[in-house]
């Protein structure tokens, strides 16, 4: 397996892991022991939960943008027209690149987020957007594979 390969596969497992831990979010805050653990720990408030559609959604579009990449990438089966899944693998790498950049700033500064979110925002969160956007951007980078 070449390098664009193995990067994508391993992308495209970390954001289908991430976006199935959103579905589970719909029926149970685990690995929290409380909903209001969660919202600290998750989101940063200390109360409320986003609803199940909001984590719904989410997971899609994890699960979406885990398919383009590793798609592109040689992955996985390669379905639709390669010009789509070229620009949504660049959207992906795109948005967790912002993501991850701006976490500590938009999460830490400007948004009121309670210190525990932004202590596992800094250490974790952001530091996962940040490779999992550079790996997709090698994925975007690389010249089109043959029959993709």
């Amino acid at each position: 397996m070449d390098a664009v390969r193995v990067t994508g596969a391993a992308v495209a497992g970390g954001l289908a892991v991430t976006g199935a831990l959103h579905a589970l979010w719909t029926v149970t805050p685990w690995p929290a022991r409380s909903r209001q653990e969660f919202a600290d720990t998750v989101i940063g408030t200390g109360e409320g939960v986003p609803p199940a559609a909001a984590c719904l959604a989410v997971a899609g579009l994890l699960g979406t943008a885990a398919y383009l990449v590793g798609a592109e990438a040689g992955a996985l089966p390669a379905v639709g027209p390669r010009g789509v899944r070229r620009a949504g693998v660049r959207t992906v790498a795109g948005v967790l690149l912002a993501r991850g950049a701006a976490g500590p700033l938009v999460f830490g500064v400007l948004n009121e987020r309670t210190e525990r979110f932004r202590r596992l925002n800094a250490r974790y969160y952001s530091p996962l957007c940040l490779a999992l956007g550079a790996g997709a951007a090698l994925v975007a980078a690389a010249p089109p594979r043959p029959g993709r």
